[in-house]
């Protein structure tokens, strides 16, 4: 999308899933790598500093079994 950073983590051996984020271009976000990613295979996290502050925001994609 014109204007936005895109933040994405594929489902890995199978087709569809996993997730994506935008994040818009003027504001800046770094992705994180979580420490147990395995436990968490189809998630995107991103830092957001806005002044003085950082926000962390993820998306999760949860299968239910």
């Amino acid at each position: 999308m014109t204007g936005y950073v895109m933040f994405r983590k594929d489902r890995l051996g199978r087709r569809g899933g996993g997730g994506i984020l935008y994040i818009k271009e003027s504001i800046q976000a770094d992705e994180m790598k979580l420490e147990k990613e395995a436990q968490c295979e189809e998630a995107v996290w991103c830092n957001i500093v806005t002044g003085n502050s950082t926000l962390t925001v993820g998306v999760v994609y949860r299968i239910q079994t």
